[in-house]
């Protein structure tokens, strides 16, 4: 038995030897024959660039220096008839041996000089189109999902393996140049040393040019890193390329990034960190009419990828100046792809969620004085598959919550007369007074009921039981929007339109929709306005043709009417106008009479009211159809007119 167990150990030790012996002698065949291995690498390389994409690639001179070291000089990536692409004149690198055992690249050291990446678009196309994905996907490839935690971890780790733990760069560029708009970011030196990152930056554009500076703790091998990202010189750092190519301007005054855990656990990758910036300013006019500025922003990430969705977990707070949250936010593809979004605000002091908001993109609400506290909960959910089930419940619980002084929009001087001036292109209107004194104006009592049941049926049905929105309408408009990536369908209540006409613009910016909601919001649930009120205010001010405002004007100018002797085809005319008011004319025909389209469109809207018995069969008897007699006909090109027109035109055509 005991010469049984000394032969089977005798054979380990033998096997170990064998198996020693092997990698000693693959080691010193590696070691012997590495500079050949090297070249046929550089070789297989240069042959797949050139076949793949198109480019010529170079390398002057390639050789070991010491075990695992590689010194590389002037290398070349030139695109095939288009500018060079890359171009260094120094790297020397070191790899890990044993990781390199394993099949693996993690760099120990690297030292690179003197070279750029230069992307280049002109008419003629981009020096780096080769390179971008252009592969289609098959039925296979769709059908099989990918494992976005393991894709994540692949890839983090991959890149974190190429980061070294001693680095030193010196006289590296970035240039890129679309079709004059240019910008160069200079990487004068980067040292990373005993988890230490050092470095200056020179970016220089068409409009400015700047001195950045990064430094702080990193550390590749740990997955950890704390930098801090700041201007050299005075003032704010400006954002590159964006002025000139998406007439985006943003600066700020640093920013700062750490991750303190990149860890897989079980099947879930778990990325852990903190982020912040100070004095975020951005500026388009698709954002605000002026300068955004953002104080404060902070944010506690927890981010989750699991084989199956990529989260921001409910364990993250973003903190905007005093305003603090907890967003969640999922895409998971299980079954159907669906969108999360919830969002929970604790229990905060309501002036401080006011002084929180960012300057610019609330001016309406600068100087508003508030008391009392809220919390606020959001639930939002999107399935892209099925986008009829779509989920938004938003709640607001509010604790003697009340508006002490009003800041620019005084939503209180609705309840008395006050003057009105619409802006249309940007040049306000001639004033309409909304008061008794104006002769024009009506009250709600002087306005035929039939008008009131038509309008509200066309803009609002249910103006008199919601408070300011339309939750079925508002979720349609949100798949709407989704589903044509802009603001195609807007669910405009008369709330939104009453606030919209008389405290905003009509400019089209995410500043003036996000103070609309606001707006609207505050209007309706605090009781600051009546209904009743709000619907005379509203007739008394809308546009109702070229110059024409509110329906005293409006009666007079289509029919010399007064509100209250308006007939039932009267009043779905002017219901229906109201979306294109100013383009009224063309809905009549060389006779002056409503075009068969139009006809349609108000009796389909008569027959609606019926159907909710808005109004009686008795209302629809001895209707006669609409004659405008007005001002307005002047504006209908009538068969007289259009004949005068062509005499006129003959004459001028003989007249030499």
């Amino acid at each position: 038995m005991k010469t049984r167990k000394r032969t089977t150990k005798q054979k380990w030790i033998l096997a170990a030897k064998i198996f020693g012996a092997c990698f000693v002698l693959l080691v010193a065949l590696a070691l012997i024959f590495r500079e050949s291995i090297l070249q046929k690498a550089l070789v297989e390389v240069s042959e797949k660039m050139d076949r793949d994409y198109h480019c010529k690639f170079s390398v002057k001179e390639a050789k070991f220096d010491g075990l695992t070291s590689v010194a590389l000089q002037d290398i070349l990536l030139v695109p095939h008839q288009a500018d060079t692409l890359f171009r260094i004149q120094t790297v020397r690198t070191q790899v890990n041996f044993w990781h390199l055992l394993t099949g693996s690249i993690q760099l120990s050291s690297l030292e690179a000089k003197n070279g750029f990446v230069q992307l280049v678009k002109t008419e003629k196309g981009k020096n780096f189109d080769a390179f971008l994905p252009k592969k289609k996907k098959t039925e296979s490839d769709s059908n099989k999902k990918t494992n976005y935690a393991e894709l994540a971890y692949k890839i983090l780790t991959q890149a974190l393996n190429l980061i070294p733990t001693d680095m030193k760069l010196e006289n590296l560029s970035l240039r890129m140049d679309d079709m004059g708009k240019k910008a160069t970011l200079s990487l004068i030196k980067m040292a990373l040393e005993d988890k230490q990152l050092e470095s200056a930056i020179q970016v220089q554009t068409n409009t400015f040019t700047q001195r950045w500076r990064i430094a702080g703790m990193a550390d590749p091998r740990n997955k950890k890193t704390d930098l801090r990202f700041f201007n050299i010189d005075t003032g704010k750092i400006k954002v590159p390329y964006f002025d000139e190519r998406y007439n985006l301007k943003a600066a700020f005054d640093s920013i700062r990034l750490k991750v303190d855990n990149i860890d897989m656990d079980g099947d879930e990758l778990h990325i852990d960190g903190f982020s912040s910036i100070a004095n975020l300013q951005v500026n388009h006019e698709k954002i605000a009419s002026k300068d955004v500025i953002i104080k404060d922003a902070k944010f506690d990430y927890h981010f989750l990828f699991g084989e199956n969705f990529i989260a921001i977990d409910s364990s993250s707070t973003a903190q905007l100046n005093k305003m603090k949250f907890h967003p969640y936010v999922e895409y998971n593809n299980e079954k159907d792809k669906i969108y999360r979004l919830k969002v929970a605000i604790p229990k905060m002091k309501a002036q401080d969620f006011i002084e929180s908001l960012p300057e610019g993109l609330f001016t309406h609400f600068e100087g508003m004085v508030a008391e009392g506290t809220f919390d606020y909960h959001l639930n939002f959910e999107y399935n892209k598959d099925k986008p009829s089930g779509i989920v938004f419940d938003s709640n607001l619980h509010k604790e003697n919550l009340e508006i002490i002084k009003y800041g620019e929009a005084d939503l209180a001087k609705l309840n008395g007369p006050f003057t009105y001036r619409a802006i249309i292109n940007d040049v306000p209107q001639r004033p309409i007074y909304v008061g008794s004194s104006n002769p024009n104006y009506a009250p709600l009592s002087s306005i035929t009921p039939y008008l009131r049941k038509a309008v509200l049926t066309t803009e609002d049905p249910s103006f008199f039981s919601h408070k300011g929105f339309i939750n079925e309408a508002f979720k349609q408009s949100i798949v709407k929007n989704i589903k044509t990536k802009k603001f195609a369908r807007g669910a405009s209540t008369i709330s939104m339109q009453l606030i919209k006409n008389v405290f905003l613009t009509r400019e089209k910016t995410l500043s003036r929709k996000l103070e609309e909601i606001l707006l609207v919001y505050i209007l309706e649930n605090n009781r600051i306005v009546s209904k009743e009120r709000m619907l005379e205010v509203y007739f008394n001010i809308i546009e109702w043709g070229p110059n024409v405002y509110g329906i005293g004007e409006a009666s007079h100018f289509y029919f010399e009417k007064s509100p209250s002797q308006l007939s039932l085809n009267e009043c779905l005319f002017l219901a229906n106008i109201i979306p294109s008011p100013r383009k009224f004319m063309y809905q009549f025909n060389s006779d002056a009479n409503l075009k068969p389209y139009a006809r349609s469109r108000d009796r389909q809207v008569r027959n609606l009211m019926l159907r909710r018995g808005v109004i009686t069969p008795i209302d629809t008897i001895y209707e006669l159809p609409i004659m405008v007699t007005g001002p307005a006909r002047s504006f209908v090109r009538t068969k007289q007119q259009l004949v005068q027109e062509i005499d006129s035109t003959s004459i001028e055509e003989f007249d030499f």
